[in-house]
């Protein structure tokens, strides 16, 4: 046989002990445990694709139904078919049909699935009822501290229902918070709808104005380009009537810069217009100003005096706890007083009113002063009959 029909051997490569590259050797086993945690992590990965896949209620499979629609509930967020749901609560509440759960599951509840992990899900769920009641902006504080407070304890109660931390404590918390702060939150969730739309409007009006910016420069550029046609045909014209070259050149730009000039100024006067239409449009929405706001406390209001500021002092005595006179003792220790909540002590007081409610009057001086009225009465009423007479007999009352 010769050399050219004898079959070629592949080169034998030595490896060196040194090196550890065999299969005994550290670095073989580092590969060999590596490629095996690879493997793992692709089989586990595979094995929770297929679950996401199967429905666990009826253990359909989008592999065969490519239509299958997976729902959650937020009550428990168990994943289940479309069909699974229609099925078993087209009827009203029923448990969730998962083993273990068992709680009370309404069907209008359900819902497609937003993420695809399921704990974000949840965790998204939760913030968004939690930034729902606890809707208080920087601006509702007086300080920086109270506002960061305010996070922090938002936070808590974030963090403690995605956890599962003392949820019983921490639901008591949130609902005595939502009651006691009811009209707050819905001023609060009122306008930041309000703010919504206005943010939605003026992003449509934006939207147009730079339309119709974009539109305007087209037509300025296509009217530009109109009228250099224009003004070099008028040359071309003139030149070939036989005009002065230089001449006809100069009164071409000069005209061309007249009508570049009479753009910019319109130009200019409709910026002006439309800075002062969005001025006005700003000023007529309701402008909000971020950040902390100066705030007073109220000061506690004064108990109401039905009496208007009138006082009942006594000036002329002081009654006593107890008065050691025999009909006071005596009917203290009736029973047939005392039963229907007689006090004894309004006889003792209402005496003392009777023995000195006399002692700021002065009987002469009233007698004298009732007498001068009564002359007085007597003197205005004697000098009206006389005019009356004078009147009669048509005498001169001077």
């Amino acid at each position: 046989m010769s050399r050219l029909a004898q079959p070629k051997t592949s080169p034998v490569i030595k490896r060196d002990g040194r090196m550890g590259g065999g299969a005994g050797g550290p670095d073989g086993e580092l590969h060999n445990d590596i490629r095996r945690m690879n493997l793992d992590q692709t089989q586990s990965t595979n094995a929770d694709l297929v679950a996401t896949e199967i429905c666990p209620v009826c253990k359909s499979s989008r592999y065969l139904n490519a239509s299958l629609r997976f729902l959650v509930n937020p009550e428990c967020y168990h994943k289940m078919c479309e069909s699974c749901v229609d099925r078993i609560f087209s009827h009203g509440p029923a448990p969730c049909p998962i083993p273990k759960c068992g709680r009370t599951l309404r069907k209008h509840r359900f819902r497609e699935q937003t993420f695809e992990d399921l704990r974000v899900e949840r965790e998204v769920d939760i913030r968004k009822r939690v930034a729902a009641v606890f809707n208080k902006r920087e601006e509702d504080f007086e300080n920086l501290r109270d506002y960061n407070d305010h996070l922090n304890d938002v936070e808590d109660i974030t963090f403690n229902l995605i956890e599962g931390i003392d949820v019983e404590e921490t639901e008591k918390r949130f609902e005595a918070y939502k009651q006691a702060n009811s009209r707050e939150i819905e001023e609060n969730a009122q306008m930041a709808a309000h703010e919504k739309q206005s943010f939605t409007q003026q992003q449509k009006v934006e939207r147009h104005q730079a339309k119709q910016r974009r539109e305007a420069a087209r037509r300025e550029e296509e009217e530009e380009r109109r009228e250099a046609e224009e003004n070099r045909k008028d040359v071309l014209k003139r030149l070939a009537s036989g005009a002065d070259a230089d001449t006809v050149a100069k009164e071409g730009q000069r005209v061309q810069l007249r009508k570049r000039m009479d753009r910019q100024a319109a130009a200019e006067r409709q910026r002006q217009l439309q800075a002062a239409e969005d001025a006005r449009n700003n000023g007529s929405s309701n402008f909000v100003i971020k950040g902390l706001k100066a705030k007073t406390k109220a000061e506690p209001e004064e108990p109401i005096d039905p009496f208007g500021g009138l006082r009942f002092v006594d000036s002329y005595y002081s009654l006593q706890d107890d008065y050691v006179w025999e009909g006071i003792q005596e009917a203290k220790k009736d029973v047939r007083q005392t039963a229907g909540g007689y006090d004894v002590m309004d006889y003792a007081r209402r005496s003392l009113v009777a023995a000195f409610s006399g002692l700021g009057v002065f009987v002469a001086d009233e007698v004298t002063q009732r007498d001068q009225v009564g002359q007085d009465a007597e003197a205005v009423g004697t000098a009206r009959a006389d005019i009356g007479v004078k009147d009669i007999g048509m005498v001169d009352a001077a």
